[in-house]
């Protein structure tokens, strides 16, 4: 074991929260005090852009992306010091036992996910990560029917909410989601 402590740290709630935005934001703190960072997401992401993470507002922070946990494990660097994981919810369930390797070595481990499905459900690795972490921050959207705090992820598919038995993982942004409140998300 390290004489350095790690830690996990987990940004989670609904899309449009904000989370991506928080990671960015702790990320730069990290740069400012030379830290070595080093980001990944999985590759199935990309929204937006193939080897950045970038919030819905726009920031960005370069990334590198990745199919399975194991691959992050192969391409982290010796002298690194922080370790971000944006999107976690769509990674296999080794990234519980990277993430906690990684903190145990003395890492800074930041991971951001939703941590429920379009139906509301728990998604993915998300529930043991925020757990087992030593900081969880669940952040709020604003809900798009009554303006109200969001935690929930509504899926729309022609401007109708989704069926409880479509696909969980359809990787999109606000032409297919919106953020809800408990009582005017729907799944039919």
């Amino acid at each position: 074991m390290s004489d350095k402590f790690g830690s996990v740290e987990v940004i989670t709630g609904s899309m449009f929260c904000g989370k991506t935005d928080e990671m960015i934001r702790r990320l730069r703190r990290a740069s400012i005090a030379k830290k070595k960072i080093q980001v990944f997401k999985p590759s199935i992401d990309n929204r937006y852009d193939d080897v950045k993470v970038v919030s819905h507002a726009g920031s960005q922070f370069d990334a590198i992306p990745v199919q399975s946990a194991a691959e992050i494990l192969e391409k982290l660097e010796g002298d690194t010091t922080v370790v971000a994981i944006d999107e976690a919810q769509f990674l296999d369930e080794g990234v519980v036992d990277l993430v906690n390797t990684l903190a145990d070595r003395g890492l800074r481990v930041i991971v951001g996910g939703l941590d429920l499905d379009f139906r509301g459900e728990p998604f993915g690795p998300m529930p043991v990560l925020i757990s087992q972490a030593e900081h969880v921050d669940k952040l709020h959207a604003i809900c798009m029917v009554c303006g109200e705090d969001a935690s929930r992820t509504q899926r729309l598919v022609n401007g109708e909410p989704a069926r409880h038995d479509d696909p969980v993982v359809i990787v999109g942004a606000d032409e297919l989601y919106e953020a809800r409140c408990r009582k005017c998300h729907e799944v039919r």
